[in-house]
């Protein structure tokens, strides 16, 4: 029998029950595939039913306003893959009359969609032949093969491309294409592979030459940076706050959160007070407090944020300020929602 009939028999098996397999609706599929970019299934399961609920069909998200979009992803990280799900709502209904491009191409063109994602749509939905190469793949494809190039290598990604054409099952590109990736997800997971009862055991190059703890192989290209947030959370004598939008091409884009002064280290009470003197020269502070002299380490995948809040209590009412209660209904970025929902007034 064939890797790919292997493949397909195994799939047939062992595939999970999940929501966007019971559908060829090009809506759903790319909205599960762009919500699980980045985002294990059991995380990403809840989301899709979030977005699904609020956003029955393409139209409904096209006319979302873009806060409600990053509200409802809020938690899921990579802030981007939002602004680019909402754009390309608005691209589908007002470009393509609200139907998803039918074929690998058109797909490509669309905003956030990328070799990947437009494979995936088009076998799903469309019957398309055109393979899948995600992490999952790529795992299993370097090991049964002992591929030790790069899979982040120019030549890398092309030669698993290649190689992943050469091996589908072009009659049943549906199902072939989510049975090797879940093959990956399941059977050759990352670390403990099931290598004793999986159906390829008897070929796989790395199980015979003891590499499956080796391969694939990544090169490590992230250099990350370290970086030092120091949150303002006013408080005025009616419990309200202030929170401003970041705007800019860096993370969080178009997120809310509370005023920040950014640092070279950690500074003291003594080091900030000095900042806010420049920063916000018209806030009348009678009272500044660290709530966690322990800094919140929040791990992104180019840099680490060392964060701190500050709770800065001042004595008159802020014009324009925010009460308390109302926070929670911002999209912010999670390590501030966290904050929100267990700092007590």
């Amino acid at each position: 029998m064939s890797f790919s009939k292997k493949v397909l028999q195994w799939y047939g098996e062992h595939k999970r029950e999940l929501p966007w397999r019971q559908t060829k609706d090009p809506y759903k599929i790319w909205l599960s595939e762009i919500i699980l970019q980045q985002t294990r299934v059991v995380q990403g399961t809840p989301y899709y039913h979030k977005f699904v609920e609020a956003f029955p069909t393409v139209y409904d998200l096209a006319s979302a306003r873009e806060e409600q979009v990053l509200k409802l992803w809020q938690g899921l990280g990579y802030y981007s893959r939002a602004r680019n799900l909402h754009a390309t709502a608005k691209t589908v209904v007002n470009e393509h009359n609200g139907r998803f491009p039918n074929s690998y191409e058109g797909l490509k063109q669309l905003k956030g969609v990328g070799d990947y994602t437009a494979s995936a749509i088009a076998s799903i939905s469309f019957d398309i032949p055109e393979p899948v190469v995600d992490g999952n793949v790529y795992r299993v494809l370097a090991r049964y093969f002992g591929v030790d190039l790069a899979i982040n290598s120019t030549q890398g990604i092309k030669y698993f491309k290649e190689l992943a054409r050469e091996i589908m099952d072009k009659e049943h590109i549906r199902d072939y294409n989510q049975g090797i990736m879940e093959f990956g997800a399941i059977q050759c997971a990352p670390k403990k592979p099931y290598c004793l009862l999986c159906p390829l055991n008897e070929s796989c190059v790395a199980l015979k030459e003891n590499k499956v703890d080796v391969l694939p192989v990544k090169l490590n290209k992230t250099k990350v940076k370290n970086r030092y947030f120091n949150y303002l959370v006013f408080l005025d004598p009616n419990n309200k706050t202030q929170l401003e939008q970041r705007k800019g091409k860096g993370i969080w884009q178009n997120l809310y959160q509370f005023p920040l002064i950014e640092t070279q280290t950690l500074i003291n009470q003594e080091e900030l007070s000095e900042n806010l003197k420049t920063a916000f020269p018209k806030e009348s502070i009678v009272r500044i407090i660290l709530k966690n002299d322990e800094p919140l380490v929040h791990k992104l995948s180019h840099q680490h944020l060392y964060t701190r809040f500050w709770i800065l209590e001042v004595s008159e009412e802020m014009e324009n300020g925010i009460p308390w209660n109302q926070t929670q209904e911002f999209p912010v970025p999670v390590l501030i929602a966290d904050f929100i929902k267990t700092f007590k007034i």
